[in-house]
């Protein structure tokens, strides 16, 4: 175990658990080590909590000074831009992918009669590719799977129609065997046989039901066929098929040289993510931050992302000064755009993917550099969430102290009310009370409502106790008001603020006020409010469970001085029933719990 930064440390305790790439950093910046991993959080976490078996390990971790990591959707997206940053940065530590060897494609030649076969060759415009393949076993069993079912040529002669003309080429054993229609003696037509590379396209595109219908069907008929052994062999290509994925996001030769800008703002700040895409690899990722003056700022996503695109551009100057980047992927197009490039917020397909996966690295920044702050500052964090929750609902205060109130009954029967406590926006469990409606017959919960907020204040006003700054009441503007009222007579108006949320969480409704203010639904005032809400609903129904139980089993014996709970067991062991009780004679009676006791039990009986 070797001694971390606290940088470093609070770096690890706050990865994700999503598939992503790391790279590892010595102290001068350089990049010594790119690799994947399916869960980042665990993958990473495991170079640091154990010494390594391998020597060359153990050096690796000694000298990692600085991670940067990059979220992608999938582990199979991740593969993909692991192999293309570390043909980019050549880190010592890597064994594999620095050299020209790359992850397998299909290629699909541009011929007349066009070849397919596997490459590990880069995409160029001379053919068609397909992939890259995360496994070579994938890429081999569909190639092999393909030419089981159409009819298509492996060779490599030049087939063209001269060629073909003249005669110069032999018949393959290939033709005899049924998998070749004979291209080279134009035994069938280039119309025909486009056919075939059509559907091959589209099976490769990623649409592989119908290679996965035939692999099945195959199996099934060499099953009862009992030759179990070519059925297994099919069942092994099913099976890698059926894993196969459609082609990836990250590295996709139909997106060559572009620029993808995506922005997430927030109350503090603005956050706008850069995805560098050269030759269908992602050579860079990088995340600027933007402090806002405040969450009203006149800057709009706009401005900001045409400063951000400046500042980019300078930054990577030498890199732009000898290329052009003609299209760029946004998700809010800049206010002052740069000349000769087109800005694209695109709808669907693999761009859209990409813009999503920059916009889930902005995200993740955002995140990450919250989490950072709270550990190294909890208090920021409830800070900010008591000035959030002040400004969205208008109190002159921070609320650290928070109060909500639920009714709770059953048509008017076993009658209860909550009252939660939060504390610096966190549930404070101790202070929790819950009531039993005294005063209010029938289901009246505003007057139920005006009970136990008088019951309540009354109270804290007379122990001396501190008063809330803000009072939340679930029900809409009739909970509301009577509240008010009470708040009104006990001289509590200008001290503590209530509000009421209705049905609808995004909805509060202020005294006075008919109509509802709209709160945002990802915000962390609503999210405190829920949890406050959800918390009186919990404790509120808890409380009324318990005290419909105990008057399900309540007897007019209960309510007798001198007969405790062992008489009355004694008692209904005996007499079975009150109707028994009440017909026996006083001597029955006291031969079961005395003759005091029952004198006492037969007078009750009589009286009611």
């Amino acid at each position: 175990m070797i001694e971390l930064r606290p940088e470093l440390k609070a770096k690890l305790q706050n990865l994700p658990s999503s598939p992503g790439v790391y790279r590892y950093l010595d102290k001068t910046g350089k990049v010594i080590y790119v690799g994947k991993a399916k869960n980042l959080h665990r993958r990473v976490n495991s170079y640091f909590n154990r010494v390594h078996p391998v020597r060359r390990t153990n050096m690796l971790v000694h000298h990692i000074w600085d991670l940067v990591t990059v979220v992608v959707n999938t582990e199979e997206e991740a593969l993909d831009l692991e192999n293309s940053l570390i043909k980019q940065y050549q880190p010592h530590y890597n064994v594999l992918l620095k050299d020209d060897k790359s992850y397998p494609w299909i290629c699909v030649t541009k011929e007349p009669y066009p070849r397919v076969y596997m490459s590990r060759e880069k995409p160029n415009r001379a053919a068609r590719f397909y992939g890259p393949y995360p496994k070579v076993e994938v890429a081999r069993a569909l190639i092999g799977t393909i030419r089981e079912i159409f009819p298509i040529r492996s060779c490599r002669y030049n087939l063209t129609p001269e060629s073909i003309q003249s005669g110069k080429f032999r018949l393959c054993l290939k033709y005899h065997l049924k998998s070749c229609p004979g291209c080279c003696k134009g035994y069938i037509s280039v119309e025909d046989y486009g056919k075939y590379i059509d559907e091959i396209k589209q099976i490769l595109n990623g649409d592989t039901k119908q290679v996965s219908d035939y692999l099945m069907g195959e199996m099934q008929r060499l099953s009862r066929e009992l030759k179990f052994e070519e059925a297994n062999e099919l069942k092994r290509r099913y099976l890698l098929i059926e894993k196969y994925r459609a082609k990836s996001v990250i590295v996709n030769p139909s997106i060559h040289n572009i620029d993808v800008f995506t922005i997430l703002r927030d109350d503090t700040a603005a956050y706008v993510n850069f995805i560098y895409v050269r030759n269908g690899s992602v050579v860079q990722c990088l995340t600027l931050e933007y402090k806002l003056v405040d969450a009203d700022s006149d800057e709009t996503d706009a401005e900001l992302m045409s400063t951000a695109m400046r500042e980019i551009h300078e930054r990577f100057k030498d890199r732009y000064d000898k290329e052009r980047v003609r299209e760029t992927l946004v998700n809010v197009v800049p206010e002052y755009p740069l000349e000769g490039t087109d800005y694209i917020v695109p709808q669907r397909g693999d761009k859209k993917k990409l813009l999503d996966i920059s916009l889930k690295n902005a995200e993740q920044y955002r995140v990450d550099k919250y989490k950072l702050m709270e550990k190294l500052n909890p208090e920021q964090r409830v800070t900010r969430t008591l000035t959030r929750m002040q400004r969205d609902l208008h109190l002159t205060e921070l609320p650290r102290h928070i109060e909500c109130f639920d009714n709770s009954n059953i048509g008017g029967t076993s009658a209860v009310a909550s009252c939660v406590v939060f504390r610096d926006a966190k549930p404070a469990k101790r202070e929790y009370r819950s009531f039993n409606i005294k005063t209010v017959e029938g289901p009246d919960d505003y007057a139920s409502m005006r009970e136990v907020l008088t019951r309540r204040y009354s109270r804290l006003l007379d122990e001396g106790q501190e008063l809330p700054q803000l009072v939340v009441l679930d029900g809409g503007k009739g909970q509301l008001s009577a509240a008010v009222q009470v708040l009104d007579e006990l001289g509590l108006r200008g001290r503590i603020a209530a509000i009421g949320i209705a049905k609808r969480m995004n909805e509060i409704f202020f005294p006075g006020d008919s109509v509802p203010l709209y709160i945002d639904l990802n915000g962390e005032t609503i999210k405190v409010i829920q949890h406050l809400r959800d918390e009186a609903h919990r404790f509120g129904i808890a409380h009324h469970r318990n005290k419909r139980s105990k008057s399900q089993i309540h007897s007019e014996l209960d309510d007798i001085a001198g007969i405790g709970p062992k008489s009355k067991t004694l008692l209904l062991k005996h007499f079975k029933s009150l109707k028994r009780l009440r017909e026996a004679t006083v001597e029955e009676v006291a031969a079961v719990v005395g003759a005091k006791r029952a004198q006492a039990l037969k007078q009750a009986l009589q009286s009611k």
